[in-house]
């Protein structure tokens, strides 16, 4: 599933740890956005 906004990968990444534990996989996040033009906050 790929970000929503840059603000969002900013989050995902540096709270890594504390997502992966509740089950996200931030990487599968960050291979899914990657090349793709998102907005800096979502309205």
């Amino acid at each position: 599933m790929p970000y929503k906004s840059e603000k969002q990968r900013k989050y995902f990444n540096a709270n890594k740890k504390k997502l992966e534990r509740k089950g996200v996989n931030v990487d599968e996040w960050n291979r899914a956005s990657k090349g793709k033009k998102v907005p800096k906050k979502k309205k």
